[in-house]
């Protein structure tokens, strides 16, 4: 008799699983806050007192960098616009390279495009998945202007490593962190671990105001540069008799909404509530997942914390006896997708592929129709290949999911068990 639902047998559970709801009735009382004010949005694109944005703006700004710990925060309309703002600020100019990761969101490794910088890939960690420092050092040329790290899926990078690497050469760590918020590394927040940090707002992120992100610094320079660039820096820079430098200050509107930043003010409060039930979530999931052969959970950096913004394993498929795809798609089978992201099916992923591997990299085809900026760099490689690590987990090893999210509850995370349990030992019916 068959058993597994991909078969035609009954699945484990067919009830939707829980949304994940962080917005409330503090942020609709926020909402109607800013629209009885009548400012939706306060900021100039010109020298005025208010270029830095309206009181919404900059009182989130304020109360985070109090929560997090670091002297500047900029809030900006996306995590994508922050980590342009950034390397902009950070002096990224033609041909300059900038060392990045094939394990992340495409934005990371395109920002440096637009100043004309060109992206130069290293591998990633086997069991962190993070920038590995070895492969770093490695791509470092007289060229290397700056390192994005990713601290990729809510765990920092190897921080001490790579700082010492970046201070040897004199380049600029702009750490991406929008899927680490509230992680840490001996202590000290993700975000606030490199030179700049740059963090996520948009609607699948630990809190959200729809769209929008949140750079951070504890340089003033690298601030006022950031703020710049993200209102209109170009007519902005006449009125300042403070700012010499006019590299990268040709300006954006990357500015947050009043409405957003209310909504953000609400969400900061709630933050470490929601971080604290992913991490127990993932916990328990893991103590059941482990103890199905050929499941391994990879362990936390020592010194860190993770906030786990989607919860990765590797899979074994000799010891599983069966190949990752075909497990995972009976998994799936078994289960049903959570309220509210009905069409993405159940959110439980197979490998990333390195970003290399775009058209956008394989075609050396980014501004203009003459391969600028990548022929600024032509020593730079994006065949197939060069990140064996990368390639490797994404091919055969590298599983993650969301089905750890609060508000899933003991039982919920126990029907996810069941599937995966489910699956392994009725494995022999799968073709």
């Amino acid at each position: 008799m068959k058993k597994l639902a991909i078969n035609g047998g009954q699945p484990v559970r067919k009830k939707l699983f829980p949304a994940y709801k962080v917005i409330g009735s503090a942020e609709k009382k926020a909402a109607i806050r800013v629209l009885n004010s009548g400012i939706l949005s306060k900021f100039l694109g010109c020298w005025d007192p208010d270029f830095y944005g309206g009181p919404e703006i900059l009182k989130f700004e304020k109360e985070w960098a109090k929560h997090f710990k670091v002297k500047h925060a900029i809030a900006v309309n996306s995590c994508t616009s922050g980590l342009q703002c950034s390397v902009g600020a950070a002096g990224v100019g033609p041909g300059d390279e900038v060392i990045v990761t094939p394990f992340t969101m495409s934005a990371s490794v395109s920002a440096p495009l637009i100043y004309g910088g060109v992206p130069v890939f290293a591998d990633i960690e086997a069991k962190h998945f993070c920038l590995d420092p070895k492969s770093i050092e490695k791509r470092i040329t007289k060229k290397t202007k700056a390192i994005i790290v990713v601290d990729v899926l809510g765990l920092p990078y190897d921080v001490s490593a790579i700082n010492a690497i970046a201070k040897k050469h004199n380049i600029t760590v702009i750490e991406d962190c929008a899927q680490a918020i509230e992680a840490k590394y001996k202590g000290k927040f993700a975000g606030t671990l490199g030179d700049i940090g740059v963090y996520s707002l948009n609607f699948h992120k630990h809190i959200h105001t729809g769209e929008g992100g949140v750079v951070v610094t504890n340089n003033g320079k690298l601030a006022e540069r950031i703020r710049m660039i993200r209102n209109h820096a170009e007519a902005v820079m006449g009125g300042r008799k403070d700012m010499k430098d006019l590299t990268n200050m040709v300006g954006f509107n990357m500015r947050m909404t009043e409405m957003q930043a209310a909504i953000g003010r609400e969400q900061l409060k709630k933050l470490s509530k929601l971080v604290k039930a992913r991490i127990k979530n993932c916990n328990y999931l893991a103590s059941k997942l482990s103890k199905i052969p050929g499941i391994e959970f990879p362990p936390t950096r020592k010194g860190a914390t993770h906030s786990y913004y989607t919860q990765p394993f590797l899979f074994n498929e000799k010891i599983a006896g069966i190949k990752r795809e075909k497990f995972i798609e009976a998994v799936k089978a078994e289960l049903p997708p959570i309220e509210k992201r009905e069409a993405e099916g159940v959110i439980i992923t197979c490998g990333a592929r390195p970003l290399y591997m775009l058209p956008l990299f394989q075609k050396k085809i980014a501004i203009g129709k003459k391969g600028y900026p990548f022929n600024l760099s032509k020593s730079v490689s994006y065949k197939k290949g060069i990140c064996p690590v990368a390639e490797r987990l994404h091919e055969k090893e590298m599983v993650y999911h969301e089905l750890m999210r609060p508000p899933m509850s003991k039982k919920d995370l126990d029907d996810v068990a069941k599937a995966f349990q489910k699956v392994y030992d009725n494995r022999r019916e799968i073709k």
